[in-house]
Parts: structure tokens; C-alpha cells; sequence
């Protein structure tokens, strides 16, 4: 959406930045009278948003992840819906918490319905909850088969919540070159939906690496990120 960033409380006169509470509630005496005085509009889809992981990470540890596990679902959905890549105008790259979140809502997902998971898919399991909210992930080759599809999933829906944005950017910042190319990354998006997520977890993680190359061309003017973008969804 587009708002005036910097705001004044109506009651106390105090000022600040909407960029950075994501509230419009004045920080210092919480009225919700405030003006945007801003001139202009800004595309803002960003919002303060923080993930820990700990509480999972004690009760997987204890093997005990199936009684908190809507918990942790509901968790991860509220730090997804809350991130986004604009922040005040400024394009924001496809940063790896984001991703690792969106794999293990998945992964979560897909360990709670097992009836009889794995050591492997416990393994990794455990591996993303203790470094996703850090902004780390297992690498492709260390996912194991059964939750291929989870981690497909998750890349995918990730990258579509950055095409997105990117999208949104280009309204005001008009680019055919990379309006073509996110409408192909588009089209691996929906084939990896329509597969349910079944695809290789490297084919998954090109997808990523293409989203965050033609962030790179978009933010930096970098056209050698375009150009690999396209060859890796070619």
C-alpha cells in the first residue's frame, strides 16, 4: 500500500516514523489520532516483525512438537502475512528468514500429518527450527526425500509473495524487460503449485535464486542479475 511515512499524534505532537512502529498509534501516548504529513504517498508493504522459534525448538527437542504445533503454525503465518520487500519506497531483497519461514510452515505441516516420521525428516526438521528465525537453512542436498515436496512448497509460495511486490514496485518504476521476466518466474511458480511442491529441491531453490536476481537488477541496476535470472528459468 501506499501511506504518508512520517506521522504526527493529533493529542501530543509527537512524530514519527510509520516505517518503523508499523502503527499508526502515536508511541508516546497511544492515541490513534494521527495525520500522515508526508506530501507524497510511499509504496510501503513491509511491517516490524520478529520470529523466534524457541518454544519449538524446546519441544521438538523433547519430542513433544505435536502439542504446540498449531501454535507454531499460527506464528509463522503472523510473521509471513507482516513481512514484505518495500520498505518506504526502497526494494528490500528476498532475505532468507522469510524463505526458511515459509519452507518450515510447510515442513511443520507435513511432519505433524506422519504417522511415522523418519529419523531423517526429524533431523531436518530440527535443523530448520533451530536456524530458521536466524535467517539459515539446510542446503537442497541435505532435505530428504519425504520433504522435497514440503520445502518446494515453501520456496515457491515465497518467491510468489516477492514477485508480488516486485510487481507492486514496478507500477512507479516501469521495467518491461523484468515485468517479462517475473511473468515467467510466474509460470515455474503455478508448474511447482501445481505439483504440489514435487519437484527437486535444487529446481526450488533456482526459483528463489532467480527472484532475488532480478531484485538485484531492479535495486541495483545490475544487468548481469537480469541476464542470469533469465538463463537460470530458461
Amino acid at each position: 500500500m501506499k501511506i504518508r511515512g512520517r506521522r504526527e499524534c493529533r493529542d501530543c505532537g509527537c512524530r514519527w516514523s510509520y516505517y518503523e512502529t508499523g502503527s499508526v498509534a502515536c508511541p508516546d501516548c497511544e492515541s490513534l489520532r494521527s495525520v500522515g504529513v508526508d506530501e507524497d504517498r510511499t509504496l510501503h508493504t513491509d511491517a516490524p516483525a520478529t520470529l523466534d522459534l524457541t518454544p519449538y525448538r524446546t519441544a521438538a527437542a523433547d519430542d513433544d512438537l505435536h502439542a504446540v504445533v498449531d501454535d507454531c503454525k499460527s506464528d509463522l503465518r503472523a510473521y509471513l502475512r507482516r513481512r514484505g520487500f518495500v520498505d518506504g519506497g526502497t526494494l528490500r531483497p528476498l532475505d532468507e528468514t522469510v524463505v526458511a519461514a515459509a519452507e518450515l510452515l510447510q515442513v511443520v505441516d507435513a511432519f505433524d500429518r506422519r504417522r511415522s516420521p523418519t529419523d531423517a525428516e526429524h533431523t531436518y526438521l530440527l535443523a530448520l527450527l533451530r536456524d530458521a528465525d536466524g535467517g539459515e537453512r539446510p542446503s537442497p542436498d541435505a532435505v530428504p526425500e519425504e520433504l522435497a515436496a514440503a520445502r518446494g512448497l515453501g520456496d515457491a509460495n515465497a518467491v510468489d509473495a516477492y514477485r508480488r511486490d516486485l510487481l507492486e514496485w514496478l507500477d512507479d518504476h516501469p521495467d518491461g524487460a523484468a515485468r517479462r521476466t517475473l511473468g515467467t518466474l510466474r509460470e515455474r511458480v503455478k508448474r511447482v503449485e501445481a505439483l504440489q511442491g514435487d519437484v527437486s529441491p535444487s529446481a526450488a531453490e533456482a526459483l528463489v535464486r532467480a527472484a532475488r536476481e532480478v531484485g538485484t537488477y531492479l535495486a541495483d541496476g545490475d544487468d548481469s542479475a537480469l541476464a542470469a535470472a533469465r538463463d537460470r528459468l530458461g
